[in-house]
């Protein structure tokens, strides 16, 4: 079973868009990612700002910055 994941990002990211076009394939074989837009919440903007995107697992609270490929996705989600 693919663990849940968070992708932080923002709205106008550009490598945010990258990103998520890396993570469809995964979707469309069941994996569930929040997007979560860091303008929402200070916290997050102080934290990420300058690495979004960033993929993180909710069961471990791994994190994967960008770049990020498939293959580096696969191994991330082991």
């Amino acid at each position: 079973m693919l663990p849940e994941c968070q992708l932080f990002g923002t709205l106008g990211c550009h490598l945010c868009e990258v990103a998520e076009a890396v993570l469809m394939p995964f979707v469309e074989h069941g994996l569930m990612v929040e997007l979560v837009d860091i303008a929402d919440d200070e916290a997050l903007v102080q934290r990420y700002q300058l690495i979004i995107p960033v993929l993180r697992r909710c069961d471990t609270r791994a994190e994967l910055n960008w770049p990020f490929d498939a293959e580096q996705v696969v191994a991330f989600l082991r």
